[in-house]
């Protein structure tokens, strides 16, 4: 007998779960104001309903993770800096989370967020 573990089940985590993940962790990195989404989540926020997903598109081919991510920064940071930051966070934890290979990570910066003036 093989020293295998024996499968009882099967896991299948929806886009929705990768795309919250992803929009999370992206929002943890120091330079990111927010995520930016369509019309449709703009009016949901506004209605008081948190959407951590929106803004954020997943795509799955072959076992593969493809994320695409557009958040606005906040004014003074370094797009590059942050942006390499958001994908590698983002790659990161939804590995450690999932188990998935994730192969992209784009980024698109969609608007800058002045800091108010006290």
């Amino acid at each position: 007998m093989s020293e295998e573990k024996k499968k009882i089940g099967e896991i299948q985590i929806a886009n929705e779960v990768i795309a919250c993940i992803a929009g999370i962790s992206a929002s943890e990195v120091e330079g990111v104001d927010s995520l930016s989404g369509n019309i449709t989540n703009e009016i949901a926020g506004k209605l008081g309903v948190k959407s951590n997903s929106k803004g954020v598109k997943v795509d799955i081919n072959d076992g593969e993770v493809n994320i695409e991510l557009a958040i606005n920064m906040k004014y003074g940071f370094s797009i590059p800096e942050t942006c390499s930051q958001v994908q590698d966070k983002v790659s990161q934890t939804i590995n450690s989370m999932t188990g998935m290979v994730v192969s992209n990570v784009n980024v698109r910066i969609a608007g800058v967020a002045m800091s108010e003036q006290e």
